[in-house]
């Protein structure tokens, strides 16, 4: 297939650029380095130094055999974007050109503005060039489980059915989002859905949990290769952020009392779910929605999960909560629903503590890089 991966530089969009690339297909990665840019600004720059974009397809080409064509430009420019759209002529277009920092896009001002216009403009012109040049192309889009909150119900997969004054309904699963990088994305869901009621498109929506992991096996091939890995309490996960911690001894920061649950996920399956819904795609006039999570934890399960892990390293862990710089409940109810994935035949990398150790030990040799001071919060809701 012709497979075109926006946001192709990131630390999802590279690891998916190499992979489809090496299953065969044809790929465009496009990327206008945002990220980087962002990084530089709020001193939250990756634990090591990855090449641009060009460099990384060159280097993979060298050692793989495979070719990554890369275009650097604004997705959320519409000449750009829609010029390239009609030489490619994607049959896939992935998407994950948005700026995914929730505490970034509740820096300031400016911050949510770049949010609110890069996130809602870049999906318009993905939605507007499918209408207009490609009505029968599948986009895959990131969406995120952020999306619905907390609710003191069960989360559906993306929608609910709803019995009122005895009559019954679908509609999307009600959102209620804790920033407004995710209410970004819930804009993006309802744009989505008017587009593909509109104009009869194919659109597979991912609502993802937390992502972690460093390592794929096109990555493997050559550690230049691996992806972006943040550590910062920018764009930081909090799986890969505690690892960091344990290893530069620093007492893993639990937010608040630590009972926020969400869902995980390992980046080797979100690989996998991206590859599982391309080869599946949804049909003219569905907008399909699948949570893409593999389990639920709490913060405090996770850091004493880390602790443990990597104690039995030989590292001395400690755990320390610190005041909430999140707006969030801190105990709640959560109970996501995620079977659609695996009917389609994933098959879950569960985060072990073989799967941990063998993480820690990956990115310890980079211990010397680490930056303390990028991991205290420095972004407050209030």
């Amino acid at each position: 297939m012709r497979v075109m991966v926006l946001g192709g530089d990131g630390y999802l969009g590279w690891p998916t650029s190499m992979r489809f690339a090496m299953e065969g297909h044809e790929v465009t990665a496009i990327d206008n380095y945002a990220r980087r840019r962002i990084a530089a600004d709020t001193d939250s720059d990756a634990l090591f130094e990855n090449p641009d974009l060009e460099k990384r397809a060159a280097l993979f080409r060298g050692v793989s055999g495979r070719t990554i064509n890369v275009s650097i430009g604004d997705c959320a420019d519409w000449e750009f974007f829609s010029e390239i759209v009609n030489v490619f002529r994607p049959e896939v277009i992935i998407h994950f050109a948005e700026q995914p920092s929730a505490p970034y896009s509740m820096m300031n001002v400016e911050a949510a503005k770049f949010t609110l216009n890069n996130n809602l403009n870049t999906t318009f012109n993905v939605v507007a060039a499918m209408a207009n040049f490609l009505p029968d192309s599948h986009l895959i889009k990131l969406g995120t489980m952020g999306e619905y909150g907390t609710p003191n119900i069960d989360i559906e997969e993306g929608w609910l059915d709803v019995e009122h004054g005895g009559r019954r309904q679908r509609f999307l699963y009600p959102r209620q989002a804790g920033s407004l990088y995710h209410t970004t994305k819930i804009l993006d869901t309802d744009l989505l859905w008017f587009y593909v009621r509109t104009y009869n498109l194919r659109v597979t929506d991912l609502m993802q949990g937390p992502v972690y992991g460093i390592s794929t096996p096109e990555a493997d091939l050559d550690r230049q290769l691996y992806p972006n890995f943040h550590y910062d309490d920018i764009f930081g996960t909090v799986i890969n952020r505690f690892a960091v911690q344990a290893i530069a001894g620093v007492p893993l920061t639990v937010y608040g009392k630590g009972g926020q649950t969400r869902g995980y996920i390992n980046l080797l399956d979100t690989l996998q779910c991206i590859e599982l819904a391309a080869r599946s795609p949804a049909s003219n006039g569905e907008l399909r929605i699948f949570n893409q999570l593999t389990e639920t934890f709490s913060v405090n399960e996770l850091a004493a999960r880390v602790q443990r892990v990597a104690t039995n390293l030989g590292f001395r862990v400690e755990i320390k909560s610190i005041p909430n710089p999140r707006k969030e409940l801190e105990e709640h109810y959560y109970n996501p629903k995620y079977t659609g994935l695996r009917e389609l035949g994933l098959i879950p990398h569960l985060l072990s503590d073989e799967v941990l150790a063998d993480f820690i030990e990956k990115i310890v040799d980079y211990k010397d890089k680490i930056r303390v001071e990028r991991i205290v919060p420095r972004v407050k809701w209030s």
